[in-house]
């Protein structure tokens, strides 16, 4: 009577190559480099903006463009008169319709209609330039307007 042998099973399996590794390694890289922002827009113009009691959030920033409005950083070459900034430069009031349709543009054509543009006014700016810059914005058809102020709080004197 003899005990049975159990047969060891020998490990004869193929071992993973590793030699796409690098491939899809760079191929993620990539990836992340071309969907990342990197960087946000380099105000040009001074920003206190006003605060409020009653903000709301948007759900969708992709549907937002921003303008910024107030006395430029520099003023040597600039001046002191407020100014209106779009992405990272100037433009002039005559220009506004030109950059919304720009940013519509950008746009999938089912959104374009729901473009959103924010205004962010240094709380200095004088009413006569934002007044112009509305009439700008009506005329480019761009109907939605969206104020940005800061939360009034109890420390900041609210």
């Amino acid at each position: 009577m003899g005990y049975g042998k159990f047969k060891k099973k020998s490990k004869a399996g193929a071992a993973i190559s590793t030699a796409s590794l690098p491939d899809i390694i760079f191929m993620l890289l990539f990836f992340f480099m071309v969907t990342t922002v990197l960087r946000e827009t380099e105000l040009l113009v001074e920003q206190d903006l006003p605060k409020a009691t009653q903000l709301t959030k948007l759900e969708r920033k992709s549907l937002v463009a921003h303008l910024y409005v107030g006395k430029p950083l520099n003023t040597q070459i600039y001046g002191k008169e407020p100014k209106v900034q779009a992405n990272d430069v100037f433009v002039s009031l005559p220009e506004i319709v030109r950059w919304v349709a720009q940013e519509k543009d950008k746009l999938d054509e089912v959104e374009r209609d729901q473009l959103t543009v924010s205004l962010k006014v240094d709380i200095g700016t004088k009413m006569g330039i934002i007044v112009d810059l509305q009439e700008e914005l009506r005329e480019a058809n761009a109907r939605k307007i969206l104020y940005n102020s800061l939360k009034k709080t109890a420390a900041l004197g609210g």
